[in-house]
């Protein structure tokens, strides 16, 4: 898997194509290939899908507008000291899957786990972007965090990155001891598109023979690809700020590409068979076009008998609030509710 970065911002992996199933090309054998061979010349990239995620990773980070060291938050080295952040290349059947861990260098060994995916509407960021989440709940909860770089749509669609997500928590299973963690206990975490890989882990794991996370942490996450389906999309998709309806639809063809797979349940694991799911802990915001399909899944998971749902919802908050030190006290208490969950789920002998 190529996971280098971007030479324009070290946080935006622009060149993921490599040979990239996503990957549009032109065969000269084809009966139309004359056309498709000069809106090449005329354009390039000659696919409006790669024409659209340019902009979309470029502006992900916004290089073009300069913020003043001044005006941004602590950095998580700055907060969290004693966390260390190493990494590691977990091989899988596509390639090594670059990794992040983050872990309290003064820790004792056997750490309860949490294998943590970043979000970015499954086509932008990498674990650097999540540095301050994964440290916080490194340092507040005994665990040993591991932030996964899965591979990106569009040039990686389903079920790319997911299969990176399972290689990682297989790789956690068998060898977690090197890294100082507890093999028997993993918690899947994530935000935002993150968050629909935390909450498809469980299914995904099922099928392909894996031991299941022991519990799961979504956070914002997207559990259903219906998207219109929902009032709250409708009423606040369109007009969103920290993402809308033209970007959302975009990631929906990016990643799941076929209508098919809209209902596949390692795509949209709210519409899969959730009896045995993990204990689970979803935190939304009421601002967020996603609140309802959030409030649809922990309805569902508790229809499926799972008696430890655990739905952390604030007024008037954004998606992606938890994001930033010290911006709401929101956060601080949406990271509160994750260390009260955690302590319930833990092993009796976790430092937590």
């Amino acid at each position: 898997m190529d996971s280098r970065p971007t030479t324009l911002h070290p946080k935006v992996p622009v060149d993921q194509r490599s040979d990239g199933s996503g990957v549009s090309k032109i065969d000269p054998s084809d009966p139309a290939a004359p056309q498709y061979l000069m809106l090449a010349r005329m354009r390039s990239p000659v696919t409006l899908r790669e024409l659209m995620i340019k902009p979309i990773r470029t502006g992900y980070i916004g290089q073009d507008r300069p913020i003043d060291p001044k005006e941004l938050p602590p950095s998580a080295a700055q907060l969290y000291p004693q966390i260390s952040v190493s990494e590691i290349f977990v091989p899988s059947p596509a390639g090594p899957v670059r990794c992040q861990v983050f872990a309290d260098s003064r820790a004792a060994p056997s750490q309860p786990m949490m294998l943590y995916v970043h979000g970015g509407g499954f086509t932008v960021g990498q674990s650097e972007d999540t540095a301050y989440i994964a440290s916080r709940v490194a340092a507040e909860n005994g665990m040993v965090v591991v932030g996964v770089n899965y591979r990106l749509a569009p040039e990686w669609p389903f079920p790319a990155g997911l299969d990176d997500c399972i290689a990682v928590l297989r790789w956690m299973r068998e060898h977690g001891s090197e890294i100082g963690g507890d093999s028997s206990w993993v918690v899947a975490a994530g935000d935002s598109s993150g968050g629909n890989f935390a909450a498809a882990m469980p299914l995904k794991a099922r099928d392909d023979g894996v031991t299941p996370p022991e519990a799961v942490i979504p956070l914002c996450p997207i559990t259903d690809f219906f998207f219109e389906e929902y009032a709250s999309f409708e009423r606040l998709g369109p007009l969103g700020i920290v993402y809308d309806t033209a970007f959302i639809g975009f990631i929906r063809g990016a990643y799941a590409v076929h209508h098919k797979n809209w209902t596949h349940p390692h795509v949209s694991p709210a519409r899969g068979d959730l009896r045995g799911y993990p204990p689970t802990l979803i935190i939304s915001g009421t601002a967020d076009p996603l609140i309802d399909d959030n409030r649809a899944f922990a309805q569902k998971l508790r229809k499926c008998g799972n008696e430890r749902v655990e739905h952390f919802v604030r007024d008037a908050m954004p998606h992606g609030y938890y994001f930033f030190p010290g911006l709401f006290k929101e956060g601080d208490e949406a990271f509160a509710a994750i260390a009260r969950f955690l302590r319930k789920s833990l092993p009796p002998n976790s430092s937590a």
